[in-house]
């Protein structure tokens, strides 16, 4: 019984080792009887060196050097307004007059008592020369004329508030106040803004600070100004950094005798640190980031078919892994990996793989810019 339960598992064995061989061998001749894969379609640039200077970059704001919303200290009735929205103006010229009648009134009332009381103490000096006074009415005289005085120059200074002026040259803004109408103190009449030059305030990691100093220099780019580059330098570093960021606030001085900056916008600051430093580059468009490593797709002759020995002249790919370093614009420095002169795909790698014939078509080229523009425009 023992032995044919034997014979039986024995020649079930036999039939699966069997079974198994004829699928193997089947599975194989279909992986042979199948088409290779054609080439793939991809473009592909060459690995150059070039010199760049080192930048911090960052994003910053556009203030005026000097900007006020001019108003009132006083209220009143407006007389007239001396001004058009959006003029130019010299520091001192008048802007806007305040209806200022009885408070000059009251300043000739005050000005007629002080005159009074400078000819009475004048009057009182000359008796007090021949004894027809006390020295105590001329002092009282002398008193009572200094009260008057600052009587009239308080008055003055009211009436003088009624007239506005330009505490700055700059440029104006755009107002809604006309003449008759009724001001309080503190109401906004303008804004005034010196835009030339221009201040940008933005900040840095505070990593960065060693690397600061006042007097580097400054590049602000617009993206409303697509290709033109304002020049300026930092005027001033934060002696605090900002605890909730880490991060150090920097100022700019940029000219810009156009006025085309106007305060409010955002800009694109890079400041120049240190000398410049060779890289190899390529468009970021080339790495491929991963988890594990960035990796690139190095173009390379194809080897030579391992039955036949053929070499058929194409190209195909090898997946390397590189490391990458600073950046700027569409480029990416690249640190470990490649050597000048080699050839990397810079679009079409999702389908690509260690070995894929490819064939290169550089009809159409991604972005390789240091300064790239947005494209609408």
């Amino acid at each position: 019984m023992t032995k044919r339960m034997l014979i039986m598992l024995g020649g079930v064995v036999l039939l699966v080792v069997v079974l198994g061989l004829g699928f193997f061998l089947h599975i194989k001749k279909l992986m042979a009887a199948a088409p290779k894969p054609g080439a793939q379609t991809v473009t592909a640039t060459v690995v150059k060196g070039l010199e760049w200077q080192p930048q911090l970059v960052s994003v910053g704001t556009l203030t005026a050097v000097h900007g006020v919303d001019i108003s009132s200290e006083v209220a009143g009735q407006v007389r007239s307004v001396d001004f058009k929205s959006g003029q130019d103006v010299k520091a001192g010229a008048v802007l806007l007059q305040l209806n200022a009648d009885s408070d000059i009134a009251q300043l000739h009332s005050l000005q007629a008592a002080a005159e009074l009381s400078a000819t009475t103490l004048k009057r009182d000096q000359a008796q007090l020369a021949v004894q027809g006074v006390s020295q105590a009415q001329v002092d009282s005289d002398t008193a009572d004329l200094k009260s008057k005085n600052a009587l009239v120059a308080q008055q003055a200074a009211l009436v003088a508030k009624k007239t506005i002026h330009a505490p700055f040259s700059g440029r104006l803004g755009i107002t809604t106040v006309n003449p008759g109408q009724y001001l309080n103190p503190g109401d906004k009449i303008v804004t005034l803004q010196a835009i030339d030059p221009i201040y940008v305030d933005f900040y840095l990691p505070q990593r960065k600070v060693g690397e600061l100093s006042v007097g580097q220099t400054v590049s602000a780019r617009s993206d409303s100004f697509a290709g033109l580059v304002f020049s300026g330098k930092i005027s001033a570093i934060s002696p605090k950094v900002d605890p909730s960021t880490r991060n150090v606030q920097v100022e700019a001085t940029v000219a810009n005798p156009k006025r085309q900056l106007l305060p409010g916008m955002f800009a694109n600051a890079s400041v120049d640190v240190g000398s410049k430093q060779r890289y190899l580059t390529l468009p970021q468009t080339a790495v491929t980031y991963n988890p594990y490593g960035s990796t690139v797709f190095v173009v390379k002759p194809s080897k030579a078919d391992p039955k036949t020995g053929a070499v058929d002249g194409g190209l195909e790919v090898q997946q390397v892994f590189v490391v990458t370093g600073e950046t700027r614009g569409d480029q990416v420095a690249i640190v470990k990996g490649l050597q000048e002169g080699q050839q990397v795909v810079t679009s079409g790698q999702i389908k690509l793989k260690n070995g894929t014939p490819v064939v290169i078509d550089n009809s159409v080229l991604p972005s390789n810019s240091p300064n790239p523009a947005p494209q609408e425009q």
